[in-house]
């Protein structure tokens, strides 16, 4: 059975006292909450700067920390990359690899998506990959031919085991930021048919792949997304840097 995430991706935020005051609120708020430790797994993902300052508040809580992207080399002269290796270092659990933003704001292609994956996954972190089409896309139909392209280069790179390793995060980047939110029915047909892909892989592996929603998601519409049959948690924007709304999406999920 896949497990619940609640993951936040602070995008371009934060800063020391800012930081400090959200994760303190954090920690102190979801220990004195009704979600077990053990039913949602809370994680957070600062700029790459502030990592070394999530390890040391949030190291012995039961919150995560990770990165919001990674390079798929492991060393050498590539400016302003950070490897694998460097984030283990500072305690890091999860890593992003083709957010949205990354895809549309870099041109990082499926396949340089699925090398940071694989890059990850051989590490030892978890790589949460991100796919998802675009309004055009869904309104012509291609929603799943995309989603198909977006996951072929990495799935056709994986076996059962490291199939295990990974977590899915459907995000349509027409309901990212625009206050346009996609209905449970329509994140579950997705997150079924990314089910169903993962399952050409491994069928009993795919069951215990975390697939997570992502757009706009608040505490007003965590409930819907949680109570479809496919969705194991979501990738949390803006509401993640307001700890009321990131432990009420949590408590949505709650088992």
């Amino acid at each position: 059975m896949a497990r619940n995430l609640v993951i936040g991706n602070w995008k371009l935020n934060g800063s020391l006292a800012a930081n400090q005051e959200l994760l303190s609120g954090l920690i102190a708020e979801n220990q004195s909450s009704q979600v077990p430790p053990s039913s949602v797994e809370f994680v957070v993902c600062p700029p790459a700067i502030y990592i070394p300052q999530a390890q040391t508040l949030l190291n012995g809580t039961s919150i995560s920390w990770g990165a919001q992207d990674i390079s798929n080399e492991s060393r050498g002269a590539f400016t302003g990359e950070i490897a694998t290796s460097m984030l283990l270092e500072f305690g890091c659990r999860y890593v992003l690899a083709g957010h949205s933003e990354r895809r549309q704001r870099f041109a990082e292609s499926s396949a340089l998506v699925a090398s940071k994956a694989l890059a990850a996954l051989n590490s030892g972190l978890i790589p949460v990959v991100c796919v998802g089409e675009t309004l055009h896309d869904r309104e012509s139909g291609a929603t799943f031919n995309v989603i198909s392209e977006q996951l072929e280069p990495l799935l056709a790179q994986l076996n059962p085991h490291a199939l295990k390793g990974i977590v899915i995060a459907y995000e349509p980047l027409w309901a990212i930021g625009t206050g346009r939110n996609a209905d449970g029915n329509t994140v579950q047909e997705a997150h079924a048919y990314i089910r169903n892909k993962l399952a050409q892989v491994d069928l009993a592996s795919a069951d215990n792949v975390s697939i997570l929603y992502g757009g706009s998601v608040k505490a007003a519409n965590a409930s819907e997304y949680a109570a479809q049959s496919d969705v194991d948690g979501v990738l949390v924007g803006g509401a993640s840097l307001v700890i009321t709304e990131f432990l009420s999406i949590g408590k949505a999920f709650k088992s």
